[in-house]
């Protein structure tokens, strides 16, 4: 009969013939080696549209507000980043981060707006 070893540590694997770990701790360590690059990547999105969030909302705090894009970029605020666009009938843009949306407007103007 064959022994099996843990993938992680290599052990002996005692149980189901397809058992592949020693312990759920070899498990999930493995796992977690295997999905660290794409966890990194949705971990740092994720920062960065809550980053962008806490700017709009700080700066936005009565539903609609006018502030210069060195204002925004001065805090930290990263243009790349948003969670979706609203195209309105007359062809502006306003980009949204959760329910925190910002226009672009002439003269490096952004007016930020909150969505009901």
């Amino acid at each position: 009969m064959n022994s099996k070893k843990c993938l992680e540590c290599g052990e002996k694997v005692i149980g189901r013939v397809d058992k592949k770990f020693c312990s759920d701790y070899c498990r999930n360590a493995y796992n977690n080696k295997i999905n660290k690059e794409s966890k990194n990547l949705i971990r740092n999105t994720n920062n960065r549209l809550r980053k962008n969030y806490k700017i709009l909302s700080e700066l936005n705090t009565s539903g609609k507000t006018k502030v210069t894009r060195r204002k925004l970029f001065d805090r930290g605020f990263d243009f790349k980043f948003i969670t979706s666009l609203y195209i309105t009938k007359t062809g502006n843009t306003y980009f949204y981060v959760y329910d925190q949306g910002y226009l672009v407007l002439e003269n490096e103007l952004y007016l930020l707006v909150k969505q009901d």
